[in-house]
């Protein structure tokens, strides 16, 4: 039965850090290292993250700079920007790369906010997934006699807990970055 309860953590824990990185990643009005996690630049046939290709540091809140060790990849990661969703156009002078992220309109901070909650969402259901899994286990347990009625009704109770507990989690982690667009 610890099994049971293992695997279902372990999904509803990959869900929360899925949304912790995909929060990461949303541009919201201020330079953000995380905002270039996505995009890969072709390194001599390779594709390549541009941290491993540069020193990218976030400088006056919102502006990214991004020194390549190897200039002659400056370029490349700079058509790799360009290409990329982010919507930022780089600045280029030879030697670094700028990245000025703009402030956020109201709208746009509404539309990053409805995604927000989408997402936030959509790891809840992954963790109601979880949960019916782990409550289908268990009624297979009983049914196959491994388990007694009161254990299957102990291990429900302890699942739904388990369930709001991260459900709940969800929730702070959609709020706070829900805030952090709003306030910006």
């Amino acid at each position: 039965m610890e099994t049971v309860f293992k695997n279902m953590e372990d999904k509803m824990n990959k869900a929360i850090s899925e949304l912790e990185h995909e929060f990461a990643g949303m541009r919201a009005g201020r330079a953000s290292v995380s905002v270039l996690d996505k995009i890969m630049v072709d390194y001599y046939g390779v594709p390549t993250q541009i941290q491993q290709m540069a020193a990218v540091s976030v400088s006056e809140g919102r502006i990214l700079v991004i020194q390549p060790w190897d200039v002659s990849t400056i370029k490349p990661i700079e058509k790799a920007i360009q290409a990329s969703d982010i919507g930022i156009n780089p600045m280029n002078d030879g030697k670094v790369i700028r990245l000025t992220f703009p402030p956020l309109t109201e709208e746009r901070r509404k539309m990053l906010s409805k995604e927000v909650r989408v997402m936030a969402e959509e790891r809840k259901v992954a963790i109601r997934s979880a949960r019916r899994d782990a409550i289908e286990k268990i009624k297979a347990m009983k049914k196959s006699s491994e388990i007694t009625e009161d254990d299957q009704s102990d291990a429900e109770k302890k699942i739904q807990k388990t369930t709001d507990d991260f459900i709940k989690q969800i929730d702070d982690i959609a709020s706070k970055k829900e805030k952090e667009i709003m306030e910006i």
